[in-house]
C-alpha cells in the first residue's frame, strides 16, 4: 500500500458542501493511488462502512459516500485495506490504529465568514501608525497613569521607552485615513486595530468607557480645562483629560470620524475587527472610577470605587464589602493582581454580562458596521471554565444574530479544542500552529526573543509534528481564518529574532534588534505565512523591515520616511501572488518532502496546484519534490512564480520539468521557491 498517497481533508474538495447545515447531507471523498487499495471505509463512532470508488484522475483514485447529518458534531476516520495490510487515516495522516484525537470532525451548521478565508490582513497599533490630526494629540501631564504623568513624544523616530505605556506619538484614526491608499497598495483585505476605546495607555487594554472611541484616536472638539502641575499627584484636577474624554460632543464626534473610517475602508473592499477586552477594564473606566475620572462630571453615575450605592458595585469582586470599606474602596480583583486592571465579575452581574453583550452587537450593527472581533485574553474571563463556556456561547450567538457575516477571533495559547466547537469563537490568534513552529524552525527563537534552541533551528521533524497536532485542533473553517501572525504587539518582531540574540531591550538596548539581521531570512518566512492555510496578518511596519525586541519595543512607529523599499515591494508582489491563487484560500495542504533545514509543500484545489520550497540552510541543496502526492501531473512542467534568495528576490518566470512526479531543483542558501502546475497549451 502507498501510504504517501492517502489523502483526505476538510476542504470542499473533499467534504461537499464544506460547510454542511444540520440535517444536511454530506459528500465524503477519500484519495489513494490508483489500482491501490482493495477496499475503503469510512469509519465512525457506530461503525464502518464501505466507500464506493467514484471515478479515477491522474495517479489517483478517488472513493465518497454519502452521509446523513444531524445536529450533532460528526467525528470519522477513514480505514484502507490492501491484501492483508490494513491502516486508518486521520487527520495527522496514516495511523497504525484509530486515533480519537485526530478524528476528522464536521460540525452542522458551523461556518466562517468566506471573506475571512485566507483574507490579507493588517494589524494597525494606532498611536505608533500615523498621526493625521495634531489637535487631539495627548499632551504633556495631561493625566497621571501608574503613577507618573503622561508625555507628548515630540520626535515621532524616538524609539519607545523600557517604561512606555504613558508615553504617546500621536497615531490617531485620521492617520489611518490618510494611509488608506498605502493599504490599499499594499494588498490589505482586513484591517485588525488594537483597541480603540477610550483608555488612558497608549495601547488601551485598559478600557475606560466601551461605548465611545477614544477621542485622542478620534475627535476633540471641545476642549479646555487644566493639565496637572508639577506638585499635583492624582487626577482630581486633570480637568483636561476629564472633558477631552468626558464631554458627549468629543465622544460622538469620535465615534462619527470612526463611522466614516469604516465606511471608506468599506468603499475600498477593506474589512475591519475591533479589539474586544471584556475580561478586565481598567481603572479609569466609568464603573469603576479609581481615578475619580468621572465623580465630578454630572452626567456619569458614581462609580464603583467612590460609592457603595453605585449602579455598578456588582460590576466588580471586592474583598471587602463593609459599607465602612467606601468611599474609595481599593480593596477589589485585579486580572493577575494588577489594581489598574480591574478583573470584571460577571457570574455576579446579569446586568455587566447585558452591558457587554450590547457592545458585542453594537459595533458590528449600523451605524458603525465592523466586521467581527479579536477577544484579547479570552479563555481567562470569568471566574469558572464553565461560565466562560457559557459567556462565549452567548457572545457568539447575539453577535451573529446582529451580523452573520461576523468574524470572532480569540487570543489563544495551547489547545483551543473545548472553544473551537463551533459554538463559540470562529478561531484564534495562531501562535501554536503558525507563529511559534515557523519562529523556531527558521530562527531557533523563542517568540518572545527570549530563548534559543539551536535543537529546534532548521527541524523540519519538529516543524511538521507540531504543525500536524496543533493544526488537528482545528475545525477547517476555524483553519481558513486563523490568524497567522509572524509578529505583534505582543511579542518581538520576526525580522530582530532572525539575529539569534537572546534578550530584552532593557538590558541589550535597541541598537541590538537591529544588528545581524537576515532579511532573507525573513522573506523565507513571509512565503510561509502567505502559502499556508489561514489568514497572513501583518503587524504593521513588517513590511518595511522594522525591528524591535518585545514590548514595549516592539511598538516602535512606522517608519515612513525610512523603510525598506525592497522589503515593502516584496511584500505587496507576494500579497498580489497569494490573492490570486485560489489554491492559497482555501486550497488544500500537504507536507511533500522535510529534512533538516528543508520544507517543501503543496496547496491544491481543482485541477490548481502551488508548491512550495524552503531551504533554511547556508548551503545551496539539491532537493527531488515528489510534487504528484499534491495532484500535479506526473508528466508536465512548473512555472516559477517567486524566488527568494540570500541578496534578494525575483517574480521573472523560470519553468521546471515533472518527470515521474518529481521535480529536481537546485536552492540557494535561506531561499524559497512558490510554483505552479504549467497549463498544457
Amino acid at each position: 500500500m502507498n501510504k504517501d498517497a492517502l489523502f483526505s481533508d476538510g476542504t470542499s474538495s473533499y467534504v461537499i458542501p464544506a460547510e454542511p447545515e444540520e440535517h444536511e447531507k454530506v459528500r465524503l471523498r477519500f484519495r489513494t493511488a490508483k489500482g491501490d487499495a482493495d477496499e475503503v471505509f469510512l469509519s465512525t463512532g457506530t461503525g464502518k462502512y464501505q466507500m464506493e470508488k467514484a471515478y479515477d484522475l491522474g495517479e489517483f483514485d478517488y472513493y465518497e459516500i454519502e452521509w446523513q447529518l444531524g445536529t450533532e458534531p460528526f467525528s470519522y476516520c477513514f480505514e484502507i485495506k490492501a491484501g492483508e495490510e490494513v491502516c486508518y487515516y486521520n487527520r495527522c495522516g496514516a495511523a497504525r490504529e484509530i486515533l480519537d484525537v485526530y478524528m476528522f470532525i464536521i460540525v452542522p451548521g458551523f461556518s466562517t465568514p468566506d471573506w475571512a478565508k485566507g483574507a490579507v490582513m493588517y494589524q494597525i497599533f494606532v498611536d505608533r501608525f500615523y498621526n493625521g490630526d495634531t489637535s487631539n494629540d495627548v499632551e504633556d501631564r495631561e493625566y497621571i497613569y501608574i503613577g507618573e504623568p503622561c508625555q507628548k513624544v515630540k520626535d515621532w523616530s524616538q524609539p519607545p521607552a523600557p517604561v512606555d505605556i504613558r508615553r504617546f506619538y500621536g497615531g490617531d484614526l485620521q492617520g489611518v485615513m490618510d494611509k488608506l491608499d498605502y493599504l490599499e497598495e499594499l494588498g490589505v483585505e482586513v484591517v485588525y486595530f488594537n483597541p480603540l476605546f477610550v483608555s488612558p495607555s497608549n495601547h488601551k487594554y485598559d478600557i475606560q468607557d466601551y461605548d465611545y472611541i477614544d477621542p485622542h484616536y478620534g475627535k476633540i472638539v471641545e476642549d479646555g480645562g487644566d493639565t496637572l502641575l508639577e506638585r499635583e499627584t492624582d487626577n482630581i484636577a486633570a480637568t483636561k483629560y476629564q472633558k477631552r474624554t468626558g464631554a458627549k460632543a468629543n465622544l460622538e464626534a469620535s465615534n462619527e470620524l470612526f463611522i466614516k473610517l469604516v465606511e471608506a475602508m468599506h468603499s475600498r473592499g477593506m474589512r475591519v475587527i475591533l479589539d474586544g477586552v471584556f475580561n478586565h477594564c481598567g481603572s479609569f473606566n466609568k464603573w469603576m472610577d479609581r481615578e475619580r475620572i468621572y465623580e465630578q462630571q454630572e452626567d456619569y453615575a458614581k462609580g464603583a470605587f467612590v460609592s457603595a450605592e453605585s449602579p455598578y458595585r456588582s460590576f466588580f469582586h471586592f474583598f471587602n464589602e463593609s459599607e465602612s470599606a467606601w468611599p474609595y474602596n481599593y480593596q477589589y480583583d485585579g486580572w493577575w493582581g494588577h489594581d489598574t486592571l480591574p478583573k470584571l465579575n460577571y457570574e455576579e452581574s446579569p446586568l455587566l454580562v447585558q452591558y457587554i453583550m450590547s457592545i458585542g452587537k453594537k459595533w458590528v450593527s449600523p451605524p458603525f458596521n465592523v466586521d467581527g472581533w479579536r477577544l484579547d485574553v479570552a479563555a481567562d474571563l470569568g471566574y469558572s471554565n464553565e461560565y466562560n463556556h457559557m459567556f462565549w456561547k452567548r457572545f457568539r450567538k447575539e453577535v451573529k444574530e446582529a451580523n452573520p457575516d461576523a468574524l470572532i477571533l480569540a487570543e489563544h495559547y495551547g489547545d483551543p479544542t473545548e472553544w473551537l466547537r463551533g459554538n463559540e469563537w470562529d478561531s484564534i490568534m495562531n501562535y501554536d500552529a503558525f507563529m511559534e513552529p515557523v519562529t523556531w524552525f527558521l530562527t531557533g527563537m523563542e517568540k518572545h526573543s527570549d530563548e534559543r534552541r539551536t535543537d529546534l533551528w532548521g527541524n523540519a521533524d519538529n516543524f511538521v509534528n507540531t504543525m500536524n497536532h496543533f493544526m488537528a485542533t482545528m475545525l477547517t473553517p476555524s483553519l481558513q481564518v486563523a490568524m497567522n501572525e509572524l509578529s505583534n504587539h505582543d511579542h518581538s518582531r520576526f525580522l530582530t529574532r532572525t539575529n539569534h540574540i537572546v534578550g530584552r531591550v532593557g538590558q541589550l538596548g535597541y541598537k541590538a534588534a537591529e544588528e545581524g539581521i537576515n532579511k532573507a531570512v525573513m522573506r523565507e518566512a513571509v512565503v510561509i505565512q502567505m502559502t499556508w492555510v489561514g489568514a497572513p496578518t501583518l503587524y504593521y511596519g513588517d513590511e518595511v523591515g522594522l525591528c524591535g525586541f518585545t514590548d514595549p519595543d516592539n511598538r516602535r512607529t512606522y517608519p515612513w520616511d525610512s523603510g525598506d523599499e525592497e522589503m515593502l515591494k516584496f511584500h505587496k508582489e507576494i500579497i498580489h501572488l497569494h490573492k490570486n491563487e485560489a489554491p492559497l484560500k482555501t486550497g488544500s495542504l500537504r507536507m511533500l518532502y522535510w529534512r533538516k533545514n528543508i520544507l517543501a509543500y503543496g496547496r491544491f484545489q481543482g485541477d490548481e496546484q502551488i508548491i512550495v520550497v524552503l531551504n533554511n540552510s547556508k548551503d545551496l541543496e539539491e532537493v527531488t519534490i515528489p510534487v504528484w502526492l499534491a495532484e500535479v501531473p506526473v508528466t508536465g512542467r512548473m512555472e516559477r512564480l517567486l524566488y527568494s534568495y540570500e541578496e534578494g528576490y525575483t517574480m521573472e518566470p523560470d519553468e521546471y520539468l515533472v518527470i515521474n512526479g518529481e521535480v529536481v531543483l537546485n536552492i540557494g542558501r535561506h531561499s524559497a521557491i512558490v510554483m505552479r502546475t504549467k497549463k498544457e497549451e
